[in-house]
């Protein structure tokens, strides 16, 4: 068994590239107090930050954001939590980046990184940007980008997954991670209220919790805990949380912003035995794949060109919700 540590921050959103380095310094001091704060009680070993906590894009164009915020991944930050990691011996789930990569110069990324003490594991960007309001693309809307969308690694601590705030409302996103093996997935976050930990509209526990469940896998999941000064127009409730296999919350932030660190037990054996033991509530054995037909249809059409617009989402979102419409007709009776 080990601790894993949903790291909520609060920073101000920062307006140029050269900020993001401060953030990183910050992140790395929360690692090494919370890795020797907790020494005597628990073993910390994996540690999860916020979406944003880099940078967010908080300008309308992505050539804008391409000039004032993004950064290439792998870089000198991803660097110095790679050199705690290999210190610590701990794996780190970045907050995002916004990712630029010279071969898709029109194109902005949301991106989280995991480290572990042999560096660089995994790349993650996010499948499903919050739109019409993001403009950096999904790997959906790239053509010929050959990365695994779903990155798991294996690692001595379990098979680790991650998924970026709004690809946790797509079950079917979370459940092809959990199916390409993920034993711990992390949600780097950035959720705002009112959809946050608190009822009647707490969306950020409901469906932590509901992911964990369904798909038999530990969530530690990490939330923005900014003031709206910081981000406007959008204040952000934090909540951080780590939740086990059946739903079950371990520990939990409270709701409201502010800089929080909780930890919660992961116990990788037990969770293998729970999965190899279980006829009843195993959803994934039990899933009926062929009976959704819905999931061969193209919904909405991934971008149809770069840069992205807000314009162009609109449209985008427009189309699908007709295709939605026509495709209710033809069920009605």
């Amino acid at each position: 068994m080990y601790y894993a540590a949903a790291c909520q921050t609060a920073f101000d959103c920062p307006s140029r590239r050269e900020d993001i380095a401060a953030r990183t310094r910050r992140m790395c001091a929360m690692i090494e107090h919370t890795i020797t704060g907790y020494e005597p009680f628990f073993d910390v070993r994996l540690l999860a930050f916020p979406e944003f906590a880099h940078a967010a894009p908080i300008y309308d164009s992505v050539g804008k954001l391409a000039d004032r915020l993004a950064v290439p991944v792998p870089n000198e930050h991803t660097d110095r939590y790679a050199a705690l990691a290999k210190q610590y011996g701990c794996y780190i789930q970045t907050g995002t980046f916004l990712e630029r990569d010279d071969a898709w110069p029109d194109v902005v990324f949301n991106t989280t990184v995991l480290v572990g003490p042999t560096g660089v594991l995994s790349t993650y960007r996010k499948v499903n940007p919050w739109i019409p309001w993001e403009v950096h693309a999904s790997p959906h809307d790239v053509p010929g980008l050959t990365d695994e969308p779903f990155p798991v690694v294996e690692t001595e601590i379990g098979r680790l997954g991650v998924g970026i705030c709004y690809d946790w409302l797509f079950p079917e996103t979370i459940r092809q991670i959990a199916f390409n093996g993920a034993e711990v997935i992390v949600r780097v976050s950035a959720y705002m209220d009112p959809w946050g930990a608190t009822p009647p509209m707490d969306w950020w526990t409901l469906f932590n919790r509901a992911r964990a469940a369904e798909n038999t896998v530990y969530v530690v999941a990490a939330n923005q805990g900014a003031e709206m000064s910081g981000y406007p127009p959008f204040s952000w409730p934090g909540g951080s949380m780590v939740v086990d296999y059946d739903g079950r919350v371990l520990a939990q932030a409270d709701a409201g912003p502010g800089e929080k660190v909780v930890v919660g037990p992961i116990d990788i054996d037990r969770l293998r035995a729970e999965r190899g033991r279980r006829a009843g509530h195993d959803m994934r054995s039990h899933l009926r794949s062929e009976m959704h037909p819905y999931l061969r249809q193209p919904w909405l059409e991934p971008a149809g060109g770069h840069p992205i617009t807000v314009d162009d989402l609109r449209k985008r979102i427009a189309a699908a919700q007709r295709r939605v419409a026509e495709s209710d007709q033809e069920a009605s009776p």
